[in-house]
């Protein structure tokens, strides 16, 4: 659309008369469709008290004249949008007055986290102020107060996200994971609540996942709430760093479950491509058993088979047995698979992080990092659904219990 096109008096009645192009090309541009009804909402007024345009039939025994514009503007979330607000002189007082919606719409309250949003879905600071609005009606935005006000959002969510108090929450089970961002890792732990919420809690920068930063970060959950005294279901990775810091944080009130899909990879990467495809299919049919004792047994026989194939893959297979068929054992699994059988949940989770945050190459402190992280976590949080069989998860919460307390009468056993 040619910048030359002014809208700044359009209408509904003149955006109808335009081409599909044209159209299309306004409906791209909300700016332009906020501006447009705006102008429709004003104009309704002039004709309430002034009458239609040129006609000579006017309401209130001709009280109302019309008297040109006067300009104006209506700030949209973050920017302004420039209007021609009609004048009405009113004859029977002999003044100009002002239009009763205009004087409301000026007092909208402002969405504050509309340019949060545009900045963290990939628009760069440098070019805000030119995507939002190519028609370039917006005005009284620059790169240095796009940056500031950035700046200061990012920072309000960063100490919300951090100081939020989560004992309410009643954390029924953990997921920790790391992914690579800009050259260096963000660990998150997410949560899943009693009613099946999944909630970000906490994150931390890391240059591996070494179980020191781990164990830090799930100590401030601890100060900030957590309550873990009947246990927590912990599903994690194969990496020894969250392992360790989960057991020396929790020690036996964390029961582990190893993500089942992590470990399925780990074993095909030991063996030549022609092997992986009857080997993944032995390997699902095992750890869709309902039954403990059936996964268990198809699982020995899978290692059997894999001692022929190469030793490496079967010891993989052995080493994560017992935790990869955690929720067999605690009589769950055909509940429970979908959502805890692997770390799919906090996978979908940093998938979509990664669309906030993915476009930045570098972030040249530790403090940028953190705020965008901790922007695009609560952005995400708002639009994750509850894992499924939220409805059951009373029966997770009961196995946990029992798991726990015999973990517990074991160990006093065996300390006698």
């Amino acid at each position: 659309m040619d910048k030359s096109n002014e809208l700044n008096r359009k209408t509904l009645s003149w955006l109808k008369e335009q081409s599909i192009d044209l159209r299309v090309g306004i409906l791209q541009n909300y700016l332009s469709v906020c501006q447009i009804m705006i102008n429709e909402l004003l104009e309704e007024e002039v004709i309430d008290k002034a009458g239609a345009r040129y006609s000579h039939q006017k309401p209130e025994n001709g009280r109302w004249s019309r008297w040109g514009y006067n300009p104006g503007s209506v700030k949209i979330g973050d920017q302004k949008v420039r209007v021609e607000v009609p004048r009405l002189f009113d004859n029977l007082d002999e003044k100009n007055t002002p239009l009763q919606r205009y004087e409301e719409m000026k007092e909208l309250p402002e969405p504050t986290d509309q340019l949060l949003k545009g900045v963290l879905l990939g628009l760069s600071v440098r070019d805000y102020g030119q995507v939002v609005d190519s028609l370039n009606e917006g005005f009284g935005l620059s790169k240095s107060s796009v940056s500031r006000s950035f700046v200061e959002r990012t920072e309000e969510k960063l100490k919300e996200f951090e100081s939020r108090p989560i004992a309410h929450h009643k954390i029924l089970a953990l997921f920790i994971d790391g992914k690579y961002l800009s050259k260096e890792q963000i660990i998150i732990c997410l949560g899943v609540t009693e009613n099946g919420d999944k909630i970000p809690l906490c994150f931390t920068q890391a240059a591996t996942e070494n179980s020191q930063p781990i164990k830090d970060m799930l100590e401030r959950l601890k100060e900030r709430g957590l309550d873990y005294s009947s246990g927590l279901l912990c599903v994690i990775d194969g990496s020894k760093g969250i392992r360790k810091a989960v057991e020396d944080c929790f020690g036996e009130i964390a029961i582990i479950q190893r993500c089942q899909w992590h470990k399925q990879e780990n074993i095909l990467k030991y063996l030549p491509d022609k092997y992986h495809e009857s080997v993944k299919r032995q390997y699902q049919h095992a750890v869709n058993q309902d039954k403990y004792d059936d996964a268990r047994a198809e699982l020995g026989q899978l290692k059997s088979d894999l001692k022929s194939l190469n030793m490496a893959a079967a010891r993989s297979l052995d080493e994560a047995m017992e935790e990869i068929l955690t929720l067999h054992k605690l009589g769950i699994n055909t509940l429970f698979a979908h959502s805890f059988a692997t770390t799919n949940c906090i996978e979908n989770l940093n998938s979509q992080l990664r669309k906030y945050v993915g476009r930045v190459k570098n972030w040249t402190l530790s403090n940028e990092r953190y705020r965008w992280v901790a922007a695009a976590l609560l952005e995400v949080e708002r639009k994750m659904r509850k894992v499924n069989n939220f409805d059951k998860l009373d029966m997770m919460k009961n196995a946990v219990i029992k798991e726990v307390k015999r973990r517990t009468l074991a160990n006093q056993i065996s300390t006698k």
